[in-house]
């Protein structure tokens, strides 16, 4: 990959060409907190922007897929650095040879279109972890609201042409200055409110483990109280590109897991049984399974009660 410095207008350019085809959209997807993510743009032109806060400073990212390859383009003080997690961060590090999609006709056919789905690895441990913590025990809506409201009001403004209602994700030392109101006003308790703070004390150590064996990286996130094993897994299946990680714990994960497999549902003890055949590649599966079987199957659980403003 190489990059091209322009001035500050322009910023600056590389190109990414990856061994294989990669699906930018399918990779990317989830580390972008729905459609109204305040730090991810997936413009109609197919173009993708993102905004983000790496080692250097804050970046923008733009993304846009040709015929010669990924074309990337950054700016902001963090741009040079943006700019060589491009590879990382669309799966130049996930390795699907082993992969057997043929065990199961399910995977099998919700492989068939998509070869091209890579494990994303961002890198950045602690902006994948907040957005990880809202999530907690909450309904997906209300945790897409609440990151998009905190960051909002928190983030800074995407450096460069972005567009104008991106912003890059608070530091770590930003969240700690969060005042609380914000963060009833959000409709975030205190426990992951508390939780995200705790890790903000810690950021530099988690950061960290990106660069450490995925077990330490794993080992230092469960030393911060409220972090557990479903956040873990969250967490590193978007920074860390484990192709493995599974989210034990989710309301609904196990069941979509055991349906889509076996035709009925199922707890995780059995999800994780049903999944060993692809030991290595669980989140691979999952994913596969999350992208073709969801809109089919039946709804599972209680239905969680909707978040309101906390006074």
């Amino acid at each position: 990959m190489t990059t091209v410095p322009t001035d500050e207008q322009a910023g600056r350019t590389s190109v990414y060409r990856p061994r294989d085809r990669v699906d930018v959209r399918l990779t990317l997807g989830p580390l972008r907190r729905g459609g109204g993510d305040p730090a991810w743009w997936f413009a109609p032109d197919g173009a993708i922007w993102q905004a983000t806060l790496t080692a250097d400073g804050p970046a923008t990212r733009h993304l846009v897929v040709r015929a010669d390859g990924i074309h990337a383009t950054a700016w902001g003080p963090g741009a040079e650095r943006a700019l060589a997690d491009v590879p990382d961060l669309l799966g130049a590090r996930d390795d699907p040879s082993g992969f057997d999609a043929s065990l199961h006709p399910v995977v099998r056919e919700a492989y068939r279109g998509r070869t091209s789905l890579r494990i994303p690895r961002s890198g950045n441990v602690f902006e994948a972890l907040v957005p990880a913590v809202l999530e907690q025990k909450v309904v997906g809506l209300d945790a897409k609201a609440a990151w998009r409201r905190l960051v909002l009001q928190h983030g800074t403004p995407a450096p460069g042409p972005a567009p104008r209602t991106m912003r890059v994700p608070p530091s770590a030392a930003a969240w700690r200055e969060v005042p609380v109101w914000d963060w009833r006003r959000a409709g975030v308790e205190e426990a992951r409110a508390g939780a995200v703070l705790r890790a903000a004390v810690v950021a530099p150590r988690l950061q960290e483990g990106a660069d450490l064996p995925i077990e330490e990286a794993r080992r230092r996130l469960l030393t911060v109280r409220g972090i557990g094993p479903w956040t873990v897994a969250e967490i590193a299946s978007r920074a860390l590109g484990d192709a493995d990680a599974v989210s034990v714990g989710d309301y609904h994960l196990a069941h979509l897991v055991g349906w889509a497999l076996t035709g009925s549902r199922t707890d995780d003890a059995g999800m994780l049984r049903l999944l060993e055949p692809w030991a290595g590649h669980r989140q691979r599966v999952i994913r596969l399974i999350e992208l073709t079987q969801t809109t089919r199957a039946p709804r599972f659980g209680p239905r969680m009660p909707r978040a309101r403003p906390l006074h």
